[in-house]
C-alpha cells in the first residue's frame, strides 16, 4: 500500500521563507485549511485564520503556534454563509493589515442536506462560490496593494462531473446534495479562469486546486456507499497535510500559470466545461447580479 501510495500521492517540499507576508486562509480551523495555515506559519508568513467558529478558530491558532513555535497566527471571524459576516470581516481587515500577499478560499460544505445562507443561496453554491466570490471582491484592492500576490481557490476533481445550472443556480427547482456539489465545484475553476484574466495586469495571480480525496470533516455528509468507498481505497486518501500539497505549492512555486487547474503539485487539464470561457463569463455576471455588486 505504502508503494501505491507514492504512485497516486507526489511528495512535495520547498524552503521558501515568507517573513514580512500575510496570508489569509478560510476555513483553517481543521483540516487541509489548519495544515496550509500551519505551514505557511512556519515559513514565516503572518497568518489570518478566518473562520465561523471562533472557539474552534482560537483552539487552532494556540495548536499551530505550540506546533510551530515563535508564530503570528491571528483567529478572525468569517461566516461564509452571511454577506454580512464576510462584509465585517474585511473590514476588520482592512483596518488592521497593510498588506495580503495571499488568499487561499480553501473553506467549504460538501453534499449536506438542502439549506440556505442567511442571503437565501442554496448552501454548497452560496458557500463554496458566492461567499469565496464575494470575500475576493471586497479584498482586492488589499491584494492589488501588495502585489504580487496571489488568490488560490480549492475546487475538486468532482468539478468534472458539474455543470452549471443556469437557470437554477439556487436548485429551487431540484435539489441533490451530489450535483450542488459539483455545481459549486465547477464554479470555483470557472471564477479562478475568469477572475485571472481581470487581473493579469494588476499583479495577482489567480489559480484553482484539487487537493485530492483527503480525510476530512467534510465527507460526514457522504453515502454509506461512499464512506465504504473511501475505507476500501485508502491508498487514495490523503492526510489533511498532503491534501495541503497543492494549495502550498500554489502560493509558494515562483512560475505559476495564472488561470490554472492544479493537481498533485502540478499543472492539470480540467474538464471541458471548466474551460468554457463563455460560462466563466456568465457565472461572473450572474454573480455580481446574486449579490448585487459591480465588479468589471
Amino acid at each position: 500500500m505504502i508503494g501505491l501510495r507514492k504512485l497516486f500521492i507526489k511528495s512535495w517540499s520547498s524552503d521558501v521563507r515568507l517573513d514580512g507576508k500575510t496570508a489569509i486562509v478560510t476555513g483553517a480551523n481543521s483540516g487541509i485549511g489548519k495544515e496550509t495555515a500551519k505551514d505557511l506559519a512556519k515559513r514565516g508568513a503572518r497568518v489570518i485564520l478566518a473562520c465561523r467558529d471562533m472557539a474552534k478558530a482560537e483552539q487552532a491558532a494556540s495548536e499551530i503556534i505550540r506546533d510551530v513555535g515563535v508564530a503570528s497566527v491571528v483567529p478572525h471571524k468569517l461566516d461564509l454563509s452571511d454577506t454580512r459576516s464576510i462584509c465585517e470581516f474585511a473590514e476588520r481587515l482592512y483596518n488592521t493589515e497593510k498588506s495580503l500577499h495571499f488568499l487561499i478560499n480553501n473553506a467549504g460544505v460538501a453534499m449536506c442536506p438542502y439549506a440556505t445562507t442567511e442571503d437565501g443561496f442554496e448552501m454548497q453554491f452560496g458557500v463554496n462560490h458566492l461567499g469565496h466570490f464575494f470575500l475576493t471582491f471586497l479584498l482586492m484592492d488589499l491584494l492589488k496593494h501588495s502585489a504580487p500576490s496571489r488568490v488560490i481557490n480549492v475546487s475538486s476533481l468532482a468539478h468534472s462531473m458539474g455543470k452549471i445550472h443556469f437557470e437554477d443556480l439556487n436548485s429551487e427547482k431540484t435539489y441533490h446534495p451530489v450535483r450542488a456539489y459539483v455545481q459549486s465545484k465547477l464554479a470555483n475553476v470557472l471564477f479562478s479562469r475568469e477572475l485571472a484574466k481581470r487581473v493579469e495586469d494588476l499583479g495577482v495571480t489567480v489559480c484553482a486546486v484539487d487537493p485530492g480525496m483527503v480525510n476530512t470533516p467534510l465527507v460526514r455528509h457522504m453515502k454509506k456507499s461512499l464512506q465504504f468507498f473511501v475505507k476500501t481505497f485508502d491508498f487514495l486518501i490523503r492526510t489533511p497535510a498532503e491534501g495541503a500539497y497543492t494549495s502550498l505549492y500554489c502560493a509558494l512555486t515562483p512560475d505559476l500559470l495564472t488561470g490554472g487547474y492544479y493537481s498533485n503539485c502540478a499543472l492539470a487539464p480540467c474538464s471541458r466545461a471548466a474551460n468554457d470561457d463563455a460560462a466563466a463569463a456568465k457565472l461572473w455576471a450572474a454573480s455580481c447580479y446574486l449579490l448585487g455588486i459591480r465588479w468589471r
